[in-house]
């Protein structure tokens, strides 16, 4: 059975900017998008798409079999139905960045670049395994109290809510103010009007697949930005994804939780910013330009850019996760193979 593709949540129409395609993490939505996309999505054509399974991307069938290949088929066509087949930045949160590089593997002609935020490339985690992946494990009774739980979690407003609270480091960050509390609202209602077998067969999808061997092939540039204090995806999974893929860079937020766009929204939208125009950089100039120029040159105009961000910065210089000063962003490097 083919896997339709997604609905998009418009969150920008403007087409005089770039061209992104937002994907949130499990159990959350594309409304989630509305009130944290990096302001650089704003200003250009951006798509929010579910995850499968998610509001309002329903499957065909109450929980049917989703595998690696038809999710990436899925987001291709949208894509191309969207944005005419231009390639598309990529912004992936968890759940999503995994969809992204996933998508990435087979459909490298569809992206620019690639932004994860709090993301894993093995459904596990190397062993690790969240509660409702485990509950859908349990012989014979699985999906009935995967069922039950996701029910009771998603039953009122308070409990969602504190239910996610894992998910912040610093309990008094700006996910407790109103907008906090109203972008978790919408995505509680979205999560209402999804099955729960069809959310029990993104998670099965999830929790079987691993990208971990094949990141080397990923071409795109990617910006990694790791919450050092996360503690839904390892902080030390997350590095591994970056020093396997050949053009990384890291950014580890100290003082961060899971959802560095709402615990540091604005640190957040800066990195994201200057890794697009330190891409920009290197591609604006027809004319022949000699590597250690174009490296030069990005780098100067980085530094404007992240200057405020290097005191907040978590700072390891080793390889590719390195100062916030010393960024570039020029192409083929990485520890993976080329």
């Amino acid at each position: 059975m083919t896997l339709k593709s997604p609905p998009p949540d418009w969150i920008g129409t403007t087409d005089a900017g770039q061209d992104f395609v937002l994907i949130h993490g499990m159990v959350m939505a594309p409304s989630f998008w509305q009130a944290y996309a990096p302001e650089i999505a704003r200003h250009g054509r951006s798509a929010a798409y579910p995850l499968p399974g998610h509001h309002p991307w329903m499957l065909d069938a109450p929980g049917q079999l989703i595998t690696p290949r038809e999710v990436a088929d899925a987001y291709a066509a949208a894509i191309r139905r969207d944005f005419s087949g231009r390639p598309v930045n990529l912004i992936g949160h968890s759940t999503g960045g995994f969809v992204s590089l996933l998508f990435a593997l087979h459909y490298p002609e569809l992206v620019k670049s690639i932004t994860l935020i709090g993301a894993f490339a093995c459904g596990r985690f190397e062993g690790q395994e969240r509660l409702p992946a485990r509950l859908l494990r349990v012989p014979r009774v699985g999906a009935f109290l995967f069922t039950q739980f996701f029910r009771r979690w998603i039953a009122t407003q308070e409990q969602f809510r504190w239910g996610s609270i894992e998910c912040v480091y610093d309990k008094g960050c700006p996910w407790q103010d109103d907008r906090a509390v109203d972008a978790l609202e919408e995505v509680r209602l979205d999560l209402l009007r999804a099955r729960p077998e069809d959310i029990a067969a993104c998670i099965r999808f999830m929790s079987t697949t691993t990208l971990v061997k094949d990141l080397p092939r990923v071409t795109a540039p990617v910006l990694n930005l790791v919450g050092a204090n996360d503690a839904i995806v390892p902080p030390a999974h997350q590095l591994r994804v970056s020093k396997l893929l050949p053009q990384a860079q890291t950014v580890i937020l100290r003082n961060c939780g899971h959802l560095p766009m709402v615990e540091h929204q604005a640190r957040t939208d800066q990195a994201i910013s200057a890794f697009l125009y330190g891409l920009s950089m290197t591609s604006v100039s027809s004319a022949p330009i000699t590597h250690v120029a174009r490296r030069t040159s990005t780098v100067a105009g980085l530094h404007r850019l992240l200057g405020a961000l290097t005191s907040p910065m978590e700072q390891k210089s080793s390889h590719r996760v390195q100062p916030a000063q010393d960024w570039n962003f020029h192409h083929g490097l990485g520890e993976g193979p080329q």
